[in-house]
């Protein structure tokens, strides 16, 4: 009895079948999330290496537990103010990259 060959699947392609094709709103909002996501699991860690507790960079950034403890699960509830206050109070350099018709905006 032969074995029966299983296909497989990209990540790419998962996406497009279960969340939407690229450029659809369902998967432009999965990607969203999934930055946000990520953004807040860098805050925690970032927090975690200076050995600061969620209310010591409350304090430092002008903001209650609650909130960091917000931010650190999905960051898509804060402004970009409160994430730079976060970063300048971790003393954590943050990059931003705009790209625009696949050529990235150079600041002058």
């Amino acid at each position: 009895m032969a074995a029966k060959q299983l296909k497989t699947y990209s990540l790419s392609e998962m996406k497009d079948k279960f969340i939407g094709s690229s450029g659809t709103q369902e998967r432009e909002d999965y990607e969203y999330e999934l930055r946000m996501e990520v953004l807040g699991k860098m805050i925690k860690a970032a927090r975690q290496e200076r050995q600061l507790t969620q209310e010591q960079l409350g304090e430092l950034v002008g903001v209650k537990k609650a909130q960091i403890s917000k931010l650190e699960s999905s960051a898509n509830s804060a402004t970009i103010d409160t994430i730079l206050k976060v970063f300048k109070a971790l003393r954590a350099e943050i990059n931003f990259n705009v790209k625009i018709e696949n050529e990235f905006v150079k600041l002058a």
